[in-house]
C-alpha cells in the first residue's frame, strides 16, 4: 500500500510504500476512498500547539512513531474483515469515527471516548487515512453515510462532529435566541450548516476574512460581523439586543477569544473549539458579574457521532463545499492550509 508520511515534524510528506496489512480479531481494513484534510493536520504535522507568545505545547512524543500518516477524516470501502468482525461486510462503504480510546478506563466507558487518556485515534495517534487504505479497530467505528457524496461524508468525522459536539453544549441556550459563531473556517461552515438542523435560531457569524463571510452567508448565517471593524463587539451588543447566549469559537487564538467572551450575553456560555493557539486573558470579575461560562470541546463522543450521521442520513444538513485533489497532493494542501489559503475543505482522494 501507499502512504503518504512525513519523517519529521514539519519536514516534507512523500509517498511510502507498505505492505497492505491483513485485519486480526475485529479489525476491519477500508481501501480509502476520501480523507478531508483538517487544521489539526498542521499542528501535528509541525509537533506542537501553540499557547501564546513564544510558549508551545511540544506533540511530538505523543505515542507517534516517525514516518507517520496524518489524515483523520476517511470513508472508505470494507475489503477484508478479521475472523471476529461483524456487522459490516466486503463492499459496504463507511465513515471511520477515528476518535478512538482505550476502550477500559472511566473516561470511556461513560462514553467519552474521545478524552481517553491512552488514545489510539486514527491519524493522531496510529496511523491514518493519507493513504490508500486504513485498519480500523472495530466496526463499532464505522457509520452508514447514505446517499451524501464521499467526499462531504468524510468530512462528518471531524469538522462535522467537532461542530456538533460543540453546538449541543450550547443548544438550550441558543435555542429561540442567537447563536455567535466566531470563525468560518472548514469547522465554523460545518457549524452554520448543522445549527439549521437542530436548533431554531438566529445565526450571526464574524471573522476576518471577507471571502470566508461570503462562505458562511452562501451558507445559510442570518447576520454577518466583520470583526476587523473597531465597533464590531457593538455590533453584536446591538444585533443580540445585549449580547449572545450562546458564543461557540471555531478559531481559538487571542482575538477571537476575546472577541467571543466580550460578546457574550448575561448567563451566557462561551465555548473555545480552535486550537489555532494563544492565551485568553480577561478581567476575573466579568465571569460572576455576567454570570457567564467558559467552556472547551473537544471533538465529540461516539453517540454524537452516530446521532449527527443519522442527520445525514436523512438529508437534514445541507452538504458542505469542498474542493478535491490527489492525494499525491496532500502535502501542498497541508502546507495550504497552514498559510491560510484554503476556504471550506478539501479531501484528497487517492
Amino acid at each position: 500500500m501507499k502512504a503518504y508520511q512525513f519523517d519529521e515534524h514539519g519536514g516534507p510528506i512523500t509517498a511510502h510504500e507498505h505492505a497492505t496489512p491483513t485485519p486480526e480479531g475485529a479489525q476491519v481494513l477500508l481501501k480509502v476512498g476520501a480523507c478531508g484534510v483538517c487544521h489539526s493536520d498542521v499542528h501535528l504535522w509541525e509537533g506542537y500547539f501553540g499557547l501564546g507568545g513564544e510558549r508551545k505545547l511540544d506533540t511530538r512524543g505523543s505515542q507517534r512513531a516517525l514516518p507517520f500518516t496524518l489524515g483523520h477524516e476517511i470513508v472508505g470501502e470494507v475489503v477484508a474483515l478479521g475472523p471476529d468482525a461483524g456487522g459490516v461486510s466486503v463492499g459496504d462503504r463507511r465513515v471511520v469515527y477515528p476518535w478512538i480510546g482505550c476502550g477500559d478506563c472511566a473516561v470511556c466507558v461513560r462514553g467519552d471516548e474521545q478524552l481517553c487518556n491512552r488514545p489510539a485515534a486514527i491519524g493522531v495517534n496510529v496511523d491514518g487515512g493519507y493513504a490508500d487504505h486504513v485498519l480500523v479497530p472495530h466496526p463499532k467505528y464505522l457509520h452508514d453515510f447514505g446517499d451524501a457524496p464521499a467526499s462531504v461524508a468524510c468530512t462528518y468525522a471531524c469538522s462535522g462532529l467537532t461542530a456538533y459536539g460543540a453546538l449541543k453544549k450550547v443548544q438550550d441556550r441558543a435555542e429561540g435566541s442567537f447563536l455567535l459563531i466566531v470563525g468560518a473556517g472548514g469547522v465554523g461552515l460545518a457549524g452554520v450548516m448543522i445549527t439549521q438542523a437542530i436548533l431554531k435560531c438566529e445565526i450571526v457569524v464574524a471573522d476576518i476574512d471577507p471571502a470566508k463571510l461570503e462562505a458562511a452567508k452562501a451558507a445559510g448565517a442570518d447576520h454577518l460581523i466583520d470583526s476587523r471593524e473597531p465597533d464590531a463587539g457593538k455590533q453584536v451588543m446591538k444585533l443580540t439586543r445585549g449580547g449572545a447566549p450562546a458564543v461557540v469559537d471555531f478559531v481559538g487564538n487571542d482575538a477571537s477569544a476575546r472577541f467571543a467572551t466580550g460578546a457574550v450575553a448575561k448567563g451566557g456560555l462561551a465555548v473555545v473549539v480552535g486550537l489555532m493557539g494563544g492565551e485568553l486573558r480577561m478581567a476575573l470579575p466579568m465571569l460572576p458579574l455576567k454570570n457567564m461560562g467558559i467552556q472547551g470541546s473537544y471533538t465529540g463522543r461516539p453517540d454524537e457521532m452516530a446521532a449527527l450521521m443519522a442527520l445525514v442520513r436523512d438529508g437534514r444538513i445541507k452538504p458542505m463545499p469542498v474542493a478535491e485533489r490527489p492525494l499525491a497532493e496532500v502535502g501542498r494542501t497541508v502546507e495550504d492550509l497552514r498559510d491560510g489559503k484554503i476556504v471550506g475543505r478539501v479531501v484528497v482522494t487517492p
